[in-house]
């Protein structure tokens, strides 16, 4: 990161274990289990079930070893597999759908916090320090092995003891200790510019978002004048706009199919599904399959078609996208189908949509519940919308198209330099606690 080399060892004997290679002469190989416990503690069936945990799931452990969620609930209302409890120093790796790659540290946890089953707790003994551990069980060759070794394709997972005999490498408690303040030190650096970049990517899509809702609110032309729309949240409208209802610019609102969706075959017909909208388009490699029925044919997308979210958690309600591919697509749960008129340009409909006052507008029509929002068909269709002559929203649909792209290029470029920050991060963990690199003296 700061162009340093590292230097390697002085001397290297073969681990005898084929996955590590060449380990420092003087460090020692174990199995897990010969240096840490497995799953020490569990609730009792029995415990009072007025007790308040602090729950975290599988779902709530991300790639880079954060916990993102947890949830505050009683004993009796908490799901049957809450049961593994967890203390400061103890590492958690998931044994079920181990392709999540959920492996954590736990540090200062809240009182009773409790893990899933779903993960193996490992808490380090005498012989293995608490810091290095945890960079040891998340090391790309101890996770591929873990992933490597599950058995089964919708839910894979490993048994615990067959994972407690992997081997694992045993350095001096000393340089267990510098590797892992190395590693802190290091880590934090390269986090904290991932945070800078995160955060200059937040602000290019507010500045997207901005120069969308203004060009389909105000227009191209600073100087054209304007008009009271006659809808609060809108305000001013170029002069020469009309504002009408969003039913009176589409030719037809459907919602997508309900058939039931199969794994991937050769028969298959491919859906969208809320998942596979993303930033504006779709993404195939998200999309859904079905069996060919006769009414699936009612759900086929015509290129120009607008795909919106009207039933979802709220920051993801009114999510859109236009469909303009070459390929053969359906429509799925979830998502309506807006096919625009003929006097009515696809792109600027889209942008319309999308626009901060169009997503806004959305919500504002929106059922809260339990778990998911939904936004009645016929609140959608009164929605008011003000709309340019023809010719004006192709300028505008040209306009977004041109600056927008030059917005996702800058986003792009930032998503790669985040990408390469990752990958050079989860190599340095890989190649201090393997001992491929010497960092004795880098913190002395």
């Amino acid at each position: 990161m700061n162009g340093q080399r590292h230097k390697p060892y002085p001397a290297y004997k073969d681990s005898g274990v084929e996955w590590l290679g060449e380990i420092p002469e003087h460090w020692e190989v174990k199995r897990l289990k010969y240096l840490t416990k497995i799953n020490p503690e569990v609730l009792p069936e029995n415990t009072d079930p007025t007790l308040r945990i602090t729950y975290v799931d599988i779902g709530g452990v991300d790639r880079q070893g954060r916990i993102n969620e947890r949830q505050e609930l009683t004993f009796a209302s908490a799901p049957s597999r809450a049961r593994r409890i967890v203390r400061d120093g103890d590492v958690i790796v998931s044994t079920v759908r181990t392709y999540l790659r959920a492996i954590a540290p736990i540090t200062n946890p809240e009182p009773r916090t409790i893990v899933s089953t779903g993960f193996a707790v490992v808490r380090p003994g005498r012989q293995l320090i608490t810091g290095f551990a945890a960079y040891v069980l998340r090391a790309p060759n101890f996770v591929e092995r873990v992933v490597s070794n599950s058995k089964g394709v919708s839910f894979p997972a490993i048994n615990e003891s067959e994972m407690a005999s992997f081997e694992v490498v045993q350095p001096p408690e000393a340089e267990q200790r510098a590797i892992a303040a190395f590693l802190d030190r290091e880590t934090a650096r390269i986090d904290a510019l991932v945070a800078k970049k995160e955060r200059l990517i937040e602000l290019l899509q507010e500045k997207r978002t901005a120069l969308i809702t203004r060009a389909v609110t105000k227009g191209l032309d600073p100087n054209v004048p304007m008009k009271d729309s006659g809808v609060e949240w809108l305000g001013e409208v170029p002069e020469h706009w009309e504002v009408k209802r969003l039913r009176n610019v589409l030719d037809s609102v459907k919602n997508g199919t309900s058939i039931h969706q199969l794994e991937f075959g050769e028969t298959a017909y491919r859906v969208t599904r809320i998942e596979s909208i993303s930033n504006g388009v779709i993404d195939l490699s998200k999309v859904g399959f079905v069996e060919w029925a006769p009414e699936l044919d009612n759900y086929r997308l015509e290129k120009g078609d607008i795909l919106l979210s009207h039933i979802n958690s709220i920051p993801m309600l009114g999510n859109c996208a236009l469909f303009d591919l070459g390929c053969q697509l359906y429509g799925g749960m979830n998502l309506l189908r807006l096919r625009p008129k003929a006097i009515i340009h696809e792109r600027w409909l889209w942008n319309w949509l999308r626009s901060h006052f169009g997503r806004e507008a959305i919500r504002s029509l929106c059922k809260p519940a339990i778990n998911q929002a939904s936004v009645p068909i016929s609140a959608l269709k009164n929605l008011s919308v003000c709309v340019p002559p023809p010719r004006e929203q192709r300028a505008i649909a040209a306009y977004l198209d041109r600056e927008t792209a030059k917005i996702d290029a800058l986003i792009a470029k930032v998503r790669e330099a985040i990408d390469r920050l990752k990958e050079y991060r989860t190599a340095l963990i890989s190649a201090a606690v393997t001992g491929k690199i010497d960092v004795r003296e880098e913190v002395a």
